[in-house]
């Protein structure tokens, strides 16, 4: 079933002559089949193809959109276990998660095609002619939503499925009637291929124009590059590293007409321990912190990397515990030796810096790909000196930063790049006397936790997944939740148009019965 063929279009294509495989971390071997990376040309064909496409896609209906999205959904589970097989196999990861990750997948193209299928996400504003207006009149003026082209989606490393070819970027963008090109990962090749079956087949059962979507296999960054670089791809969406992200943001910025990058990049996600809490909690959140740094082997754009408390006797239980807790859990494996070699230099670096103290170091031995945790603890001080200490190292690792007092622990947290989350671990009671570190923090970061793990984010209309730079390159978006489709579009008014030419959202009629802004009163009535 798996071919190792780029889709363009609706066709499998292999003009490339570059070759590579995917890996199998659990049983340290390449798998089977061989993948073609895509040529130029095919580059150019998939190109062409989606900026043909969304002449017609742009204005087909939400209802067959969504039609288009459930087909999606449908043909995924039809997958069954063969898609389940092959995920597992590119990535270490147990069933379990992939199991998971695919009704998360699925769970956001339904939401989307509910989203289309209802319209008032074009947020249609109306504001009537009033020819009697001193001393002006006032002309019909109406303004939508529409989308803004070709989107190239950049599948992740960590989320084969709900962050990749069908994923989050995928989803909203179709919603918003832009066809898609992913440039699958080449870590999940296999997993990525059988997903763009699922999507071409329901493309062709809905009777989408040819081109609506694109799959181009890729072993390293040309193919990426083409794609951005080409003027007839309108958008990016990205979910990776901080250098990855920012070499596509620069190369979009330098087109003849720059193009929206939207990237979430690194993010070391601060926890703020108030003493209370700890003095109450300290046994039970350092099981909680350990769980959570460990979990998926701290491949979460959410691990939390980062401990932020003020010096004291119930700070120094709370690291003497999170030490003993961290340990006694098993090492799992990560997702590819070269993720695994990554993780280990970043460790080294960081461990090699002047003031750190280890304070816990998973020292057995484990089997081939399996990262070992480790926590580390520094003062306040030699946090701020010392800006190489704030980069993410990916993988089971964080830091603890023991801050002399609530002014320094204040400036520590204004002093951290974006962060996609930032949580405070606190009693109610105690909340009022730090109202100041709740501010520090809630300027870096997108989303504020209050008792609780950063790791998990719930796909819904309310979840900001996204943040300050480099969290991510426009705070003004999230990745996840159906808000995501505004990435996609662009606002575009009308202005005393014959009410036979404009879009139906837009009709005096209102004959799709949306909720529309009619001179600043909410409501789904005719004009």
């Amino acid at each position: 079933m798996i071919t190792g063929k780029s889709y363009i279009g609706n066709q499998k294509s292999a003009k490339g002559n570059k070759t590579y495989k995917t890996f199998n971390p659990v049983l340290n071997q390449e798998n089977e089949v061989e993948f073609i990376e895509a040529s130029s040309e095919e580059i150019e064909e998939a190109v062409d193809l989606a900026s043909e496409a969304f002449q017609e896609f742009r204005s087909i209906s939400g209802r067959r959109k969504a039609e288009f999205l459930n087909t999606i959904a449908d043909e995924i589970l039809a997958l069954d276990d063969i898609l389940i097989e092959m995920y597992c196999s590119e990535t270490g990861l147990p069933e379990g998660r992939a199991k998971g990750e695919r009704g998360r997948t699925i769970g956001q193209l339904r939401s989307f095609a509910n989203l289309v299928d209802e319209g008032s996400w074009v947020d249609a504003t109306i504001d009537k002619a009033q020819p009697n207006r001193e001393p002006m009149p006032r002309l019909d003026i109406r303004k939508m939503n529409i989308p803004i082209g070709p989107v190239v989606v950049f599948g992740a490393s960590n989320f084969p499925l709900a962050y990749s070819t069908a994923g989050g970027d995928t989803a909203a963008a179709l919603a918003a009637g832009c066809p898609v090109i992913v440039k699958s990962h080449p870590m999940h090749s296999g997993t990525g291929e059988l997903v763009a079956s699922a999507i071409v087949k329901a493309a062709e059962k809905t009777r989408m124009p040819n081109g609506v979507f694109s799959n181009l296999n890729s072993s390293g960054i040309e193919v990426g590059q083409q794609l951005v670089a080409n003027p007839k791809v309108k958008a990016v969406g990205f979910t990776g590293s901080i250098k990855g992200g920012r070499a596509l943001y620069d190369l979009a910025s330098r087109r003849e007409e720059p193009i929206p990058v939207f990237a979430e990049m690194g993010s070391i996600n601060p926890v703020v321990f108030l003493p209370k809490a700890l003095k109450n909690r300290h046994e039970a959140l350092a099981k909680t912190y350990a769980a959570s740094i460990t979990l998926g082997t701290g491949q979460f754009c959410t691990n939390p990397g980062l401990l932020l408390g003020i010096k004291g006797e119930e700070m120094d239980e709370f690291i003497s515990n999170l030490s003993n807790e961290i340990i006694k859990i098993d090492p799992s494996c990560m997702l590819h030796p070269n993720i695994l070699n990554a993780y280990s230099k970043n460790k080294e670096v960081a461990l090699s810096q002047s003031g750190l103290q280890v304070i816990a170091n998973y020292d057995a031995s484990v089997q081939n790909n399996y990262a070992k945790q480790a926590v580390t603890k520094v003062e306040g001080k030699t946090f701020l000196e010392n800006t190489a200490l704030h980069q993410e190292v990916f993988g089971p690792y964080s830091m603890v930063v023991e801050c002399d007092d609530a002014e320094e622990l204040q400036y520590v947290i204004s002093k951290l790049e974006g962060q996609l989350t930032g949580t405070i671990i606190a009693e109610d009671y105690e909340l009022n006397n730090y109202t100041n570190i709740i501010s520090a923090l809630q300027n870096r970061v997108g989303r504020l936790i209050f008792n609780g793990v950063p790791t998990g984010v719930e796909v819904c209309p309310s979840m900001v997944h996204g943040g300050p730079y480099p969290a991510s390159t426009d705070s003004r978006f999230t990745a996840v939740g159906i808000n995501s489709i505004k990435r996609w579009v662009r606002p575009l008014s009308y202005q005393n148009w014959p009410n036979y030419l404009l879009p139906d959202e837009l009709k005096n009629e209102n004959p799709l019965n949306i909720s529309r802004l009619v001179d600043n009163l909410n409501t789904t009535d005719k004009i």
